[in-house]
């Protein structure tokens, strides 16, 4: 398979992780990957929270990598969670930021490894036990990658930019633009296709998921009635979400009430006629999954 990456669309800008530790496969990493060290903190709510969530479940890491919740909505004025800042104080000498989850600690020092969402999801992806298929196969890297570009860019950026509060006409028209044109490639990729690479679940498939939740569940929310029914109109792409979301590790994680309260506690765009038109009614799809799965 082949995805060609948006080029026109400019990076994200993003505040670089404060930590990027990984886990190792022995000991001279310091962090090698052993059962019981390591505990994510995170929350559902929140999308790298619900990748990671997604992804420890089909990795079936649960005796092997403890998961703490945090609250959907950060309980500090600057976006933090009390409950992560002892780790940050513990692993940066006069921390004074905001305690941010999600987080990969060790449970053996009280440190943290990491925060910084794709370096965990891989590095879990090697934790994983022997029985269980990865999320990053041999050989689809590039594939992956290009997926995630793409959601990051030409998804969740360029929804955000076509429902921004203050943005001209033009803007917003170039936004859905791209936005649209991200949608039609991968509806054309998905179309009598069950999954985005080698007919398998990847870290793809994870990636793509939790961006449609949050196009259909905030970003909708500042889009216009047109433009959501021309996002809705991707059938085959909208119909592997609804799929997903019946997949017990998908679907068990889906925190509706969560998302919608993270979002009106950190949003400050105004709402649109289409947040009247929900695309998925996710708490249907999601209803009826068991507590757990094997690939």
């Amino acid at each position: 398979m082949s995805i060609t990456p948006l080029a026109a669309v400019r990076p994200a800008h993003r505040t670089a992780p404060l930590f990027r530790g990984r886990i190792g496969r022995d000991a001279r990493s310091g962090h090698y990957a052993v059962p019981h060290r390591y505990r994510i903190h995170l929350s559902t709510a929140c999308p790298d929270g619900l990748r990671l969530a997604v992804g420890h479940s089909l990795l079936g890491l649960d005796t092997r990598c403890p998961v703490t919740l945090l609250p959907a909505v950060p309980d500090c004025p600057d976006g933090g969670h009390t409950a992560l800042r002892p780790l940050y104080e513990a692993s940066a000498h006069h921390y004074t930021g905001p305690a941010l989850g999600p987080v990969l600690s060790d449970d053996w020092s009280g440190r943290i490894v990491s925060t910084h969402t794709p370096d965990i999801l891989r590095d879990l992806d090697r934790f994983r036990p022997d029985d269980r298929a990865g999320l990053y196969p041999a050989g689809l890297e590039s594939v992956i990658e290009a997926v995630e570009r793409m959601c990051a860019e030409g998804i969740e950026e360029a929804a955000q930019r076509a429902g921004r509060a203050g943005a001209g006409p033009r803007e917003r028209a170039a936004a859905l633009d791209t936005l649209l044109d991200t949608l039609g490639r991968l509806e054309r990729r998905l179309s009598g296709e069950e999954y985005l690479a080698d007919g398998r679940l990847t870290a793809a498939d994870v990636e793509l998921w939790v961006s449609l939740v949050q196009l259909d569940t905030v970003h909708r929310c500042h889009l216009d009635a047109s433009a959501v029914h021309r996002v809705a109109g991707h059938r085959a792409l909208w119909a592997y979400a609804r799929r997903l979301a019946a997949h017990p590790a998908f679907g068990r994680h889906l925190d509706l009430d969560g998302i919608a309260r993270r979002h009106h506690g950190r949003c400050q765009g105004l709402e649109a006629a289409g947040a009247a038109v929900q695309i998925l009614d996710w708490a249907s799809h999601a209803a009826h999954t068991p507590g757990a799965c094997r690939r």
